[in-house]
């Protein structure tokens, strides 16, 4: 295997030298290969010079005869010569050339063409290029064939086509030999441009003079050689002119240097400040100012501009529309009021004052809904009203929610509690709910945690129990509660309970909380003596039914908290068999009637209403919606927020790392001095006892809380951290649902959530009611199967950010159990 990928190599070499073999080759051809306009610009150029050396020739020749023919000595034997040539040339006949040209040879060379001109003989003009060394006419070389030049060409064909390999050596010399080549040409290039610059440069003068020592100098006497060439006195004046006119505008330019020299010393320098420009500056500035325009002050024209005047709706481009505006309708105001009567004057006042009227009107009912009374609000102020809190509703006929607490309509000892406990604005859900449940109407609230759902439920039933009787309540007792109220968890009942006795027990109503490990006897004598409202769970609300320690034949009021929740811990059978032990005879009909405000109020205020069916939910799933449709009749839907997703105030930070390196970066987070409360949840019981116990050795107040304590220890360590006792708390699952500690600045993950509805709701323990707070969590490469939701919860959060670890890990990339289909170039193929 090893051979072969050596042989591999090997040939992938050679392919790639052969290749780089046959570009070299083709950009040598490229360049070997002539260029049909250079073969045309070298044949004008050749024929250019030959025209230029035969002039040359002709005038040389012509200069010389002309000399010899002024010559006196020369005259006489010249015409004795021509006679001799003459008679010579009639008897000899045609067989006497070489003697004549021996002869003619001796006397003095080839024959002249003075000689000839003499005779009456016109002279044949034979070229330099034509002669031997010897004088004699050379013989012309023959054109080759067409068959020659074709065979050439088929030579040269065959022996380009032919490889050529060349060693790198040879490769690299030619490459020398190009490069040299070229820097020879640039540099020829170079030399040539430098000639002619000097030569431009050169005065008038030496190029007169360079063209008069070109002519050449002649021998003959000066009245056969015309008269001498005058000298060009105008080129020479104008010379001098120029010359003189430089010299003083330089005079001049020195003194007013010098001048302005003397001004800066005495008068100060006036140094103007530079204007910024900014490149990306889209307005422009200009070298000088505004303040710099002295044309108004003594222009008239300046000063009372006439401005266009347009029909329609035509301005001015780079100038202010509303300014324009205002400018023609003050013209056109002036102009008509020149013009207009005093009738029509009363009438353009009295159509000022209505539209004025309406104006004021409109703006009247355009007011911010704050600024609006409650009888004076349209249907868009609480359109808007709902949209400021993130309020969505689904289901017809739905109530308008209350602005605050005094416009409730609720009794006035409802109110005074309200004031007393120190709530001074509704939240979201409670603005919403509270109106349908005193329409006793279904409803289903879906709302982040921490968001006031328990006084949305608890205000509407305390409302409707205050306006029953008293004497009855005593009467009724043996028939069981009017109210009961389910959560998932121990801690999440009795937090409400401590929430229905500030409210309740101001009023006289009785609660009592029905839950596991405690002694189910004592519960069952508490339920004896009478109670209107119980809090249980569902587990142990079955075993009393079963065992006949409650009963609930006049139950009209059901409160379903965290039934999401409920439905995950397996509850959702015990919650029906709970609903079949209700009465049947106060059901709501499943029609139209279920949503008529008068047809549900008509028995309201009496023990035989309709029954009433609450469902608070932070999610939606499938079993819930299951449940609904069953129990519920006609319910109103109330959304606050974003449904499933944590609250948008609290910042949420991950950290990847492995599993040694947690307790460190734990250590490192809690020396920082976190404000207490901080809630760290673990994912098993044992891990929370081992990680509270190092704490304490470390010197932190921790406690906790788990399903495998007692209810007592459950109790005490939720009552010590919100008492301030203990510091922080560590607890599984069983405190992320439902539990209220005010003030929790921190929520760590030590162990990641097995789903992102639990992480959703752990994290919902800080950042409740309006504050903002803070949740950590530490991930490792177990947790792969969250890491697509929960990079999707952080990047949703705007006040979070998420790490690229997590951002680009590629299980975080595709939601789990989709199937991604491989590009073929990412395919592994086994052989």
């Amino acid at each position: 295997m090893v051979n072969d990928k050596k042989r591999r190599s090997r040939s992938r070499e050679r392919y790639r030298d052969d290749r780089m073999v046959d570009r070299e080759r083709e950009r040598q051809r490229d360049r070997e290969r002539p260029n049909p306009r250079d073969r045309e610009r070298e044949r004008d150029r050749m024929e250019r010079e030959r025209d230029k050396d035969r002039r040359q020739r002709r005038s040389r020749s012509r200069e010389d005869r002309y000399q010899r023919g002024r010559s006196p000595e020369r005259q006489r034997p010249r015409e004795n010569n021509v006679r001799e040539r003459s008679r010579e040339r009639g008897p000899r006949g045609a067989g006497e050339p070489e003697k004549k040209s021996k002869q003619e040879g001796m006397a003095g060379g080839s024959v002249t063409k003075s000689k000839l001109e003499a005779g009456g003989i016109v002279p044949l003009i034979v070229d330099d290029d034509e002669l031997d060394q010897k004088g004699n006419a050379k013989q012309k070389k023959e054109p080759l064939s067409l068959e020659e030049l074709l065979d050439k060409k088929k030579r040269e064909e065959d022996a380009r086509s032919k490889p050529v390999f060349l060693t790198k050596e040879q490769r690299a010399a030619e490459a020398l030999k190009r490069r040299q080549e070229e820097v020879d040409r640039i540099r020829a290039a170079q030399d040539v441009a430098r000639a002619q610059m000097s030569q431009s440069g050169s005065g008038s003068s030496s190029s007169r003079a360079g063209d008069v020592a070109m002519v050449p100098a002649s021998t003959g006497p000066p009245a056969s050689m015309g008269p001498p060439a005058k000298p060009d006195r105008r080129e020479d004046r104008r010379d001098r002119d120029r010359d003189s006119k430089r010299a003083e505008d330089l005079t001049q330019k020195d003194k007013e240097k010098e001048l302005e020299a003397i001004r800066e010393r005495y008068l100060g320098i006036v140094k103007k400040k530079r204007r910024v420009r900014r490149l990306n500056d889209r307005k422009f500035v200009f070298d000088w100012d505004t303040g710099e325009d002295t044309s108004i002050d003594y222009n008239n024209l300046y000063k009372e501009r006439h401005h266009v005047q347009f029909f329609g709706r035509g301005n001015v481009a780079g100038i202010d529309i509303k300014e324009q505006k205002r400018t023609q309708s003050k013209f056109y105001g002036d102009l008509l009021e020149k013009r207009r009567t005093e009738a029509e004057k009363e009438q353009e006042k009295v159509r000022l004052k209505k539209m004025k009227r309406k104006e004021d009107k409109q703006k009247w009912d355009d007011r911010h809904w704050s600024e609006k009374d409650h009888d004076e609000m349209t249907e868009r102020d609480w359109r808007i009203f709902r949209e400021d809190y993130n309020i969505t509703i689904k289901g017809g006929k739905i109530p308008n929610p209350i602005r605050c607490w005094s416009e409730s309509g609720f009794p006035p000892e409802i109110i005074e509690i309200i004031d007393r406990v120190g709530y001074k604005e509704p939240t979201p859900i409670q603005r919403q709910a509270i109106p349908i449940g005193l329409q006793n109407r279904d409803i289903i609230g879906v709302a982040e945690t921490g968001s006031g759902k328990t006084l949305a439920f608890l205000i509407p039933l305390l409302s409707w129990i205050q306006s029953l009787p008293k004497i009855e309540r005593l009467e009724d007792v043996d028939q069981g509660p009017y109210a009961i109220i389910m959560a998932p968890t121990r801690e999440l009942a009795q937090q409400i309970e401590e929430e229905t006795t500030k409210f309740g027990q101001p009023l006289g109503i009785r609660t009592v909380v029905v839950v596991g490990g405690l002694s189910r006897e004592e519960q069952g004598f508490r339920l004896r003596l009478g109670c209107e409202i119980v809090i249980a769970t569902p587990g142990r609300l079955i075993d009393v039914l079963e065992n006949r320690y409650l009963v609930l034949n006049q139950c009209t009021y059901i409160v379903l908290d965290e039934a999401d929740r409920m439905i995950d811990m397996g509850f959702e059978p015990d919650v029906q068999k709970i609903l079949e032990y209700m009465p049947v005879t106060n059901l709501k009909p499943d029609s139209e009637e279920a949503e008529d405000e008068k047809k549900l109020m008509e028995n309201f205020y009496s023990k035989k209403k309709y029954r009433q069916t609450v469902m608070f939910t932070a999610t939606m799933p499938p079993a819930v919606e299951r449940l609904a449709r069953s129990y519920l009749r006609r319910p109103a839907t109330v959304y606050i927020g974003s449904v499933g997703k944590p609250t948008e105030r609290t910042e949420q930070i991950v950290y990847m790392m492995g599993e040694n390196d947690k307790r460190k970066k734990l250590m490192e987070i809690l020396s920082r001095g976190i404000e207490p409360p901080v809630i760290i949840f673990v994912n098993q019981k044992k891990g929370a006892d081992v990680l509270a116990k190092g704490l304490e050795k470390l010197g932190y107040n921790s406690c906790t809380l788990h399903g495998g304590k007692g209810q007592e220890q459950r109790e005490y360590a939720l009552a010590s951290l919100k008492s301030g006792a203990k510091d922080i708390l560590v607890a599984t699952d069983v405190a992320g649902r439902g539990i209220d500690i005010k003030d929790v600045s921190l929520v760590i993950n030590y162990d990641m959530a097995k789903s992102i509805e639990d992480y959703t709701h752990r994290i919902g323990r800080t950042g409740r009611a309006g504050k903002t707070g803070m949740a950590i969590s530490f991930v490792t490469k177990d947790d792969s199967g969250l890491f697509y939701d929960l990079k999707q919860c952080v990047t949703a959060s705007p006040v979070s950010v998420c790490p690229p670890e997590l951002m680009n890990h590629p299980e975080a990339q595709h939601k789990p159990g989709t199937v991604v289909t491989k590009k073929r170039r990412e395919e592994k193929i086994f052989a």
